[in-house]
């Protein structure tokens, strides 16, 4: 029992952030897997829902700005798209990595602008930070909430891209981005409607995230940037199935590596973690293996 109580905080401390991971990288996942594009600005994004959200709830009730918050993630969200991404869509693959890095910096920059560079403190959201305890083990409720919470949006999204026509339209889209223009894909629609649900995804996983760790600067979006692209990576990027995987295998065993009292390589498993699946199964998990057709 006493082992139990010992490890069950980190392993629920695991099981939260790998879901806060998740939700991140099943942006990264799905606009690889219809744009053939790292969005490295992705995690700038998620940040930048963690300020808007600061600063949204000074003149707010908490209610409005959790809407708020989302909807302005999407907005911006759609916003990178049709100015960083769309004029480049012909151009060759760097250009457009280029174009996101870009995005990425500039969205740092404005960040330091508009906090001076000091770190803000996330509002309080009382029923997502109250205490609980779990036989025996004191945790927040926003650890418990957050794997219910992503299981539920990865069901709705995966229901939404089988049995939908835009859902359809996106599988299309990611098989052959030629061939579904041809057949009269709305290509433009197809990318809009993908990054309106990373957008809105990394927005909720900034809430559920910054509840947890209340500190936000303007370099808070880089490492689980980061280490939701692994977790992506480590699925099979492409794979929204393999990218929550990966995201919960990487959450779990960095909090395992904190409990055992090793919590300065906590960071350099994950990375240590993706060479290994480079070298190993370079698709990942669950990524399928590209045939190219002569």
């Amino acid at each position: 029992m006493e082992l139990v109580v010992k490890w069950l905080p980190y392993i629920l401390a695991g099981i939260s952030v790998g879901g806060q991971f998740a939700l991140i990288a099943i942006g990264y996942t799905m606009v690889y897997g219809i744009l053939r594009l790292i969005n490295f600005a992705h995690g700038d994004m998620f940040m930048i829902a963690g300020l808007i959200m600061v600063y949204m709830a000074t003149a707010l009730p908490l209610w409005m700005s959790v809407i708020l918050v989302l909807i302005i993630t999407v907005v911006l969200g759609c916003t990178i798209e049709r100015v960083a991404y769309r004029p480049l869509r012909q151009a060759p693959r760097m250009s457009i990595m280029i174009s996101a890095i870009g995005v990425s910096y500039f969205l740092q920059n404005m960040a330091l602008y508009v906090t001076g560079g000091l770190t803000r403190t996330y509002p309080t959201i009382e029923w997502l930070q109250k205490n609980i305890t779990i036989m025996g083990a004191s945790t927040k409720m926003v650890t418990l909430i957050t794997p219910v919470l992503t299981i539920v949006l990865v069901i709705a999204l995966v229901l939404l891209i089988k049995r939908t026509k835009i859902g359809m339209a996106m599988r299309a889209v990611s098989r052959d981005f030629e061939t579904s223009a041809l057949m009269g894909i709305d290509i433009n629609k197809v990318i809009t409607v993908t990054f309106i649900i990373g957008s809105f995804l990394a927005a909720v996983g900034s809430i559920l995230y910054f509840s947890n760790y209340t500190g936000i600067m303007p370099t808070s979006g880089s490492m689980p940037g980061l280490k939701a692209f692994v977790a992506a990576v480590f699925g099979g990027i492409g794979s929204i199935p393999g990218a929550v995987v990966g995201a919960f295998v990487i959450g779990i065993c960095e909090n395992i590596i904190k409990g055992l009292g090793l919590t300065t390589f906590s960071d350099a498993f994950t990375f240590v973690l993706l060479i290994v699946i480079l070298m190993v199964k370079p698709t990942g998990l669950f990524g399928e293996k590209n045939i190219d057709k002569v």
